[in-house]
């Protein structure tokens, strides 16, 4: 049951994320206050973003072509999860993992629509 409210909260945290892009790119140039519409990341953190995105994708990429993950949490430090040996917690670390890639992944997508407006 556990695992079935984790991966509902996640859904709906992609949905609200989502839909928070979505409001971003519907703005215009300007905003209700007529400052210019941000972007969710500024220059350095779509940078940091960047960064950290490429190093999970890698990872994942690792994760898939390998069979076994490191665990993500704190409570697991150093533990590694094969697929023959702990599928679910593979799954389970290799999902969340592609989740943020999609999560930082829109944010610089939306990031970058503000940004290059024609």
């Amino acid at each position: 049951m556990r695992t079935f409210f984790y991966y509902a909260l996640m859904l709906l945290l992609g949905y609200a994320w989502y839909r928070a892009g979505q409001n971003l790119l519907r703005k215009g140039y300007r905003d209700e206050k007529g400052e210019l519409t941000q972007g969710i990341v500024g220059p350095v953190g779509f940078l940091m973003a960047g960064g950290v995105t490429c190093y999970l994708f890698f990872a994942m990429l690792r994760a898939l072509v390998r069979g076994e993950i490191p665990c993500v949490g704190k409570g697991c430090a150093g533990q590694v999860y094969t697929l023959a040996a702990h599928a679910g917690e593979y799954w389970a670390n290799l999902f969340f993992i592609a989740w943020c890639v999609l999560g930082l992944g829109y944010a610089m997508y939306v990031t970058l629509k503000i940004w290059f407006r024609a």
